[in-house]
Order: C-alpha cells, then sequence, then structure tokens
C-alpha cells in the first residue's frame, strides 16, 4: 500500500503537471521518508516520480539508512571519487528516464553543487519551484504532527519557567540564553532546536531579531526572550517580554497594545478566514493605539518541521486557514533607541475554530529592578 504522504505529494504533482521532484537533505525530504542527512560535500538527492518508485542518489556510507525509510527508494549509492559520483547521477538518471523531464526543485534549499549534477546528467531537463505543491501537502497537519507539536510547546514552556530565576538586573543577554538553551534541552527538547534563542534588553529590543551580545539587563529595560523547542522534530516558538523595574506610562501602553493585539489575532483565527484577515485582526489594534508603523513584521507564520514555513500570516494573504494549518500570532511593537515588545503563540487551526496551543501567561511579569 502506497505511504499516504507519497500519495498526496503525487496527486499535487499531477495537478502541477510536474514530472518529477528533486528533495535534498531537509524537511520535505524526512517528511516524506522519515529520513534525516546532513547537507554537506557529498550530495544526496531524491526524485520523486509522479508515479512509480522514487530514487535517492546518496553515498555509500549512507546507504543503510535506506532500508529505514517510510518509503521505497530505487538506490544509487556511490563511492569518494569523483567518477562514482557521476556515474550514480547517470544511472538514476536512465533508470527515471530523466530526459526532457520538467523537475520541480526546492528553491529555497536547492544548491548550486547538485544542480548541476543534475543537468549534467540530463541535459535536456528543464526547472520549475517545487516549495508550493510541497508546501499545499504539508500544511495540514495529521494529529501525530500536531501532538508532537503540543510536546515541544509544553516543552518551551517549561523551559522558560526555569530560566526566570536567572533572569534578573546585571545578568548579559548571552548569559540568559545560555541558560535558556540548557533548560530547554533538560526539558525533553530534542537537540536539535528550531533557532537559537533571541534575548534582547533596553535598546536592543527594538530590533525583532536581534543577535544577544553582552548588554546587562538594567532597571527600567524591556526583555524579549524568543525561544522555540523541538519534539520528534517539530518545533515551538514563542515569546514573552519582561520588564525589569517599573516602566514608562508608555511603555506600558505598548505592552498592553500588543497584549490585545495577540489576543484579537488569536480570536480571529477559524477555519475560513484568511491570513489577510487574522494579520488585520492583530494590525488593527496597534494601529488603532497610534503605533501601526513600529508593526514592522508579519503577525506569524506557519510551524512544523521549519519554524518558518507556510501558511504565512500576513498583510492582503488571501490563503483560506483550514484545520490542521499550524502556524504563530506574533504581533509587536519596535520603538527605536528605546525597546520593544513582542507576544507569540503557537495556534492550530481545528474544525471547531482553534486552538492555542501555548498558555503561558500573557500579562507583563515585573522583575524587580
Amino acid at each position: 500500500m502506497a505511504d499516504a504522504r507519497l500519495q498526496r505529494l503525487q496527486a499535487e504533482m499531477e495537478k502541477d503537471a510536474v514530472d518529477l521532484v528533486a528533495l535534498l537533505p531537509g524537511p520535505n525530504l524526512t517528511y516524506l521518508s522519515g529520513l534525516s542527512f546532513h547537507l554537506m560535500e557529498r550530495p544526496v538527492v531524491a526524485l520523486i516520480p509522479r508515479k512509480g518508485l522514487p530514487a535517492l542518489v546518496l553515498p555509500d556510507l549512507e546507504a543503510a539508512k535506506v532500508a529505514a525509510s517510510r518509503i521505497p527508494f530505487i538506490p544509487f549509492p556511490y563511492g569518494e571519487d569523483d567518477t562514482s559520483r557521476t556515474g550514480a547521477f547517470l544511472a538514476m538518471a536512465k533508470r527515471m528516464n530523466l530526459g526532457a523531464q520538467k523537475v520541480a526543485v526546492e528553491y529555497r534549499r536547492m544548491r548550486v553543487l547538485e544542480l548541476r549534477l543534475l543537468e549534467k546528467a540530463a541535459p535536456q531537463m528543464t526547472t520549475g519551484e517545487a516549495d508550493p505543491l510541497l508546501a499545499r501537502v504539508r500544511m495540514y497537519k495529521e494529529p501525530a504532527e500536531a501532538q508532537a507539536m503540543r510536546e515541544a510547546v509544553r516543552m518551551a514552556e517549561r523551559a522558560f519557567e526555569q530560566t526566570l530565576p536567572a533572569i534578573r538586573p546585571g545578568v548579559s543577554e548571552l548569559e540568559i540564553v545560555a541558560e535558556l538553551t540548557l533548560q530547554t534541552l533538560r526539558s525533553g527538547s530534542d537537540s536539535e532546536l528550531p533557532f537559537a534563542p533571541i534575548v534582547a534588553c533596553g535598546p536592543n529590543a527594538a530590533l525583532p531579531h536581534a543577535l544577544p551580545g553582552e548588554r546587562r539587563l538594567q532597571a527600567g529595560d524591556l526583555v524579549i526572550v524568543d525561544w522555540g523547542a523541538a519534539h520528534q522534530g517539530y518545533f515551538s516558538d514563542l515569546t514573552r517580554t519582561l520588564a525589569i523595574g517599573s516602566l514608562t506610562d508608555e511603555l506600558r501602553l505598548v505592552y498592553e497594545t500588543v497584549r490585545r493585539a495577540n489576543q484579537a489575532g488569536r480570536e480571529a483565527c477559524r477555519p475560513g478566514v484568511t491570513a489577510g484577515e487574522v494579520d488585520a485582526a492583530a494590525r488593527s489594534v496597534i494601529a488603532a493605539a497610534g503605533y501601526g508603523e513600529r508593526f514592522v513584521h508579519r503577525t506569524g507564520h506557519g510551524l512544523g518541521l521549519e519554524v518558518h514555513e507556510e501558511p504565512f500570516i500576513r498583510e492582503g494573504s488571501e490563503v483560506r486557514l483550514e484545520p490542521g494549518m499550524t502556524f504563530t500570532i506574533e504581533p509587536g511593537i519596535y520603538l527605536a533607541g528605546v525597546g520593544g515588545v513582542r507576544i507569540e503563540d503557537d495556534v492550530l487551526i481545528t474544525a471547531e475554530g482553534a486552538e492555542t496551543l501555548s498558555v503561558y501567561p500573557r500579562d507583563l511579569r515585573v522583575i524587580a529592578g
């Protein structure tokens, strides 16, 4: 019996008149096969045909993994020399009748190395983009995937709670990152985290993707903490903002505005609503408070085997939310030279509405300054 995920992908390929999909090591190949490979100097390329068995070119040292794949592969292993590698690609091209067929590739992942090897093996082939059709398959999470994400959220929330005692005046952003990373692993997270935690205090918190450094927390700071955990390869992605000591009236207003925007965004989530409408629900709260120009990014992004995947919750998006879609809601306000606030939660669309997977409190937490 054919694997359901492979069947869904091949059905999408049929819709788009794509003959083959080429996959490199990464989330899409793992999703389909259950196999993980390093993206390295030894190329690994899977070719998924619209009908029939997939093929996999891989180095000899990885060949034993094929037996554990959830889908059957025709393997084409190669040795350390270039001639062996070229021969494996040529053999695969012949077996898959590559010829002048249309091959969809991962625009976000395909490297020149693998593309040139494919082109050399099949000079007449044409290429297109695989990402949209792959997204249509992966956007809808199966119950087991959703459960893995719930577990990843719980792990992240436990890790944050255990890190709180380390967040105090005089401690640097990097010291908090180290403690949070340790606590995330202790909470049971996979060793490969979704991303390196972001801890940004004071003026640094005005940068949505700040790089943590040596700045030390001090009274009057807002502290943005953006982190996540992983369970069975599936990610969580959360953000909470803390206050060190008393804040100015404006910063308290900013915090409350973002909290209400987060709530409005989550409350707008349900089947049939567009991603753009959810973005508008959150964005309108911030605009009404006079900070529209200070909300400088989209309201959210899809979440799963990648920390940024479809659907993207952004202005004007006509993508309709459907059961199984998972994504973040993370409005923010950023005041250059002063600080910023972001509150981020993870959401799953259900048949009845939406489930907010993250439950950690969103009210302002003040740490004595």
